[in-house]
């Protein structure tokens, strides 16, 4: 069965008038809001939402309320968030996975519309990426490392999430540019695909700088270079990709706000103002910059362009890999 025949696309809701909405508008919000994180509990897109929507609920005078609803790589909450009401009562968090990899793998197999049924509010953070390495390959630098892969066609491997996940996609992304032949090991999950990497079973990973960066910290595992504007303090003698000729794999991930398409321009307003007052506070910058997530706080028009930038990448990605969800 098809992943959109998956799901249970009803529930007719009745209509505001336009006094209505006006009114609500004014007043929003009067009432609890819904957070959808579409992971489950304890991972990156929850702790980051938990951070920033417990100081956007004391900024708006109102309870924000998570609610987590994992399941096919985010598509089972991002479907349920795309289907709300959009009075901006339910709203749900956006990612790289949720926005970009789900929509170009499953072109015809999502049950919603990443483009079409979601007003972006404002990104939240921006996390960087990384390429690690075990201990076992005989690199101890980025230059050495793709000069092993290159006189070693198809005899190193690399793990990943899964089929189609960010980490899938990096991977084939890091392959394309450089033009090597690393095989692709798929996990159920990124705690498998660390796991193993760090016992040797697969030589390299591709994974977010947070998880990675006690590892590297203890030499569990040697990074080869990071995906993010400049070198990371924590980790200064690791490289960017741009830095060493790479800068179409100098990208990170992001973790943002999403409200239903058709909500009130006056409330995707106020979210945003209210995201951006909470990512100036400098408790919220020090949780944040502990789990490797840096601030970001950008505008409605801003978040699009990037998730439409994040898209265009993805699709380019799958459509020379072949990449698909089975």
């Amino acid at each position: 069965m098809k992943l959109k025949q998956a799901f249970v696309l009803a529930t007719a809701f009745g209509t505001l008038t336009l006094s209505g909405l006006a009114y609500a508008s004014t007043n929003y919000p009067s009432q609890p809001i819904r957070v959808i994180v579409p992971f489950a509990p304890g991972g990156s897109t929850d702790i980051v939402a938990r951070i920033v929507v417990q100081e956007m609920s004391r900024i708006l005078g109102q309870s924000m309320v998570i609610e987590n609803k994992g399941g096919a790589g985010g598509a089972i909450g991002a479907a349920e968030a795309a289907r709300a009401k959009p009075d901006g009562y339910t709203l749900s968090i956006a990612t790289v996975s949720t926005m970009a990899v789900n929509p170009a793998c499953r072109p015809n197999d999502l049950p919603y519309d990443a483009q079409k049924d979601f007003a972006p509010v404002s990104n939240f953070v921006n996390t960087p990426n990384v390429i690690v390495v075990n201990p076992g390959v005989p690199a101890n630098n980025f230059k050495e490392f793709v000069q092993i892969l290159k006189d070693n066609p198809g005899k190193y491997t690399y793990a990943s999430p899964g089929i189609c996940s960010i980490g899938n996609l990096n991977g084939e992304a890091f392959k394309q540019a450089i033009g090597v032949d690393l095989v692709h090991v798929p996990y159920k999950g990124s705690g498998p695909a660390v796991a193993d990497t760090l016992g040797g079973q697969v030589n390299s990973l591709f994974d977010n700088l947070p998880s990675s960066m006690p590892h590297i910290q203890t030499g569990k595992l040697k990074a080869m270079a990071v995906a993010w504007p400049e070198r990371m303090k924590d980790i200064p003698d690791v490289p960017t990709y741009a830095e060493m000729g790479y800068p179409q794999l100098n990208n990170g991930v992001f973790y943002g706000l999403l409200a239903p398409a058709g909500t009130p321009t006056d409330i995707i307003e106020k979210l945003n103002k209210a995201t951006r007052e909470a990512l100036r506070e400098p408790k919220i910058i020090a949780a944040l910059e502990k789990q490797g997530a840096f601030p970001a706080g950008n505008t409605p028009e801003e978040f699009a362009q990037q998730i439409k930038d994040n898209y265009d990448l993805a699709k380019s990605v799958v459509e020379k890999s072949q990449l698909e969800m089975k």
